[in-house]
């Protein structure tokens, strides 16, 4: 749909995974300003728009699908150990938006099971529960958030900084070169989104007290 000049310029990510008896199911996909630019069904991840060079392309996602295989590899293994028959289902969302007037939003949603459970705090760098009734999944999920520079630090900087800077050269429109030189911090992206799902697995593996 057309965009209206008054509505924020946005860069959205979503991130699905779904584990079950020991196996899991990833698919997501990430929009620039309204257009897919990239797709992830199972292990394999898609460049919708042309951003990258075939060669670069390829090599990315080679590193995406490595990922996810070791990630699906940890939850086998974890299953083993702690069985558990029922589906668990981790949505990751996140962001940015860059309004007419220069100023910026940017964040960070994680649902578990289809409720809300953890927000980022961008402007402090801050992980917050959002699980009814302070669960204690939530609260050692939050915590072991908080010990990494790469789900803090990181993390509000590539959603403070880079995810808006790519905003201001689409703003720009900065043209073809100005595509391919944001494209590695797209896929960043999703790389460090499907980092924070490894974190997941003790979110998902974990139980009352035997966190």
């Amino acid at each position: 749909c057309p965009v209206s000049l008054a509505a924020p310029l946005t860069f959205t990510m979503l991130q699905w995974t779904r584990v079950y008896k020991g196996s899991s199911i990833f698919w997501g996909n990430a929009s620039l300003d309204g257009r897919l630019s990239h797709l992830l069904e199972g292990l394999n991840v898609t460049q919708v728009l042309p951003l990258e060079p075939p060669e670069t392309w390829a090599r990315r996602q080679q590193d995406v699908n490595t990922y996810l295989l070791y990630f699906s590899q940890l939850v086998q293994l974890f299953s083993k150990e702690r069985p558990i028959n029922y589906t668990q289902s981790l949505c990751c969302r996140l962001g940015c938006w860059l309004f007419p007037n220069g100023t910026a939003h940017s964040f960070y949603e994680v649902t578990l099971n289809g409720t809300a459970f953890l927000s980022f705090h961008v402007p402090n760098a801050t992980w917050e529960r959002r699980w009814p009734g302070g669960d204690a999944v939530a609260a050692y999920a939050e915590v072991e958030l908080m010990k990494w520079p790469k789900t803090t630090l990181d993390l509000q900087h590539f959603l403070n900084t880079t995810c808006v800077d790519i905003l201001r050269a689409q703003s720009a429109g900065m043209g073809k070169q100005s595509s391919r030189s944001h494209a590695p911090l797209v896929l960043g992206l999703i790389l460090g989104t499907v980092a924070l799902l490894g974190m997941a697995v003790g979110i998902f593996l974990c139980t009352g007290g035997r966190c």
